[in-house]
């Protein structure tokens, strides 16, 4: 029997966000728009941080005055400076910092500043736009006397990529030795089990490193959503899209309302009820029974997703973009 969908309590839809700032990317599709449009309905101002000037321009129409278009490329480190650079000009305030953007599997590509794409953009430049961002995010705080929050949207490719959905089954893990598939035999599940992995270890390492008076972080896994993300789900070609069609009409996918409900958890609900650098899971297939169901929080069940990993990442992950400045 599938489990149910973990829904946002309805409640937390009526707060009011206005004057509020708040970050999104990937804000133009799926559960990045989803969330947008929700906060936007709240009165928060919504930055909405996507790659592609015209469908960006179009989500800014669509959604109102209270959306904000700015242009962030993150296949490129540069993209992500100017992003935080046009941002300060217009803004004084952070409230949240949503990294949402990413992409899934696929053939091996490489950023403009040669990482290995998954690596890149799920990690490396959200990495990158949080060092930049945090001294706002902590300003904020000290103004409103709350945390403001960071918010990591991570998968439970996390824990693992089950061989049913294409992947190895093996547990994602870091290889320091070969971040960017330089030397090893690239897969693309295994590359994104690492993005995303990497993608919950930042969240948690941003709760020891900052004052939690300043800076809250959260990562989570929204389900598995049909949206564009999953295009790559299964080979390419005609048989491949055939199968995709499929599987996106069985039972455990959700649909982009249901895929923003942990984020909009994480976002809206008090910060005395969430659990600094906690992971928030919705329904999905983790490796254990007990955890299909997803919680919020809850314990992620892979060995490789330690304190002492992600203090390792931080330190390598901080060399590798200042070393493409």
């Amino acid at each position: 029997m599938t489990p149910p969908v973990r829904r946002c309590d309805p409640s937390l839809f009526d707060k009011d966000l206005k004057g509020q700032v708040i970050i999104v990317t990937g804000a133009n599709s799926g559960i990045g728009l989803e969330t947008s449009r929700q906060l936007c309905k709240q009165g928060a101002k919504v930055i909405l941080a996507c790659r592609n000037p015209e469908k960006g321009q179009a989500t800014e129409k669509e959604l109102g005055e209270n959306s904000t278009f700015l242009p962030l490329d993150l296949c490129s480190l540069q993209s992500v400076r100017d992003f935080a650079d046009a941002f300060a000009e217009k803004f004084d305030r952070l409230d949240v910092l949503i990294a949402n953007a990413g992409i899934m599997a696929g053939p091996l590509r490489r950023t403009k500043d040669g990482f290995e794409a998954q690596f890149g953009s799920n990690h490396c430049s959200h990495f990158l736009l949080f060092l930049l961002l945090a001294p706002m995010l902590e300003s904020t705080a000290e103004k409103t006397g709350e945390p403001s929050r960071f918010v990591a949207v991570s998968s439970n490719a996390a824990e693992l990529y089950p061989s049913s959905y294409g992947g190895e089954g093996n547990m994602a893990k870091i290889d320091f030795d070969d971040l960017n598939f330089e030397t090893r035999k690239y897969h693309e599940y295994t590359a994104y089990e690492q993005s995303k992995l990497a993608n919950y270890l930042h969240a948690l390492e941003v709760s020891k490193k900052y004052d939690p008076k300043k800076i809250v972080a959260f990562s989570l896994h929204p389900g598995v959503v049909k949206s564009n993300l999953a295009n790559h789900l299964m080979p390419g070609g005609f048989f491949g899209k055939m199968l995709t069609k499929m599987v996106h009409k069985m039972g455990g996918f959700i649909n982009v309302v249901d895929g923003a409900q942990t984020t909009l958890h994480c976002v809206l609900a008090d910060v005395g009820s969430l659990e600094n650098g906690g992971f928030y899971a919705q329904r999905g297939p983790f490796k254990n029974k007990k955890d299909q169901g997803g919680g919020w929080p809850m314990v992620l069940s892979n060995p490789n997703a330690t304190p002492e990993t992600a203090a390792k990442l931080w330190e390598e992950t901080t060399k590798l973009v200042e070393k493409k400045e």
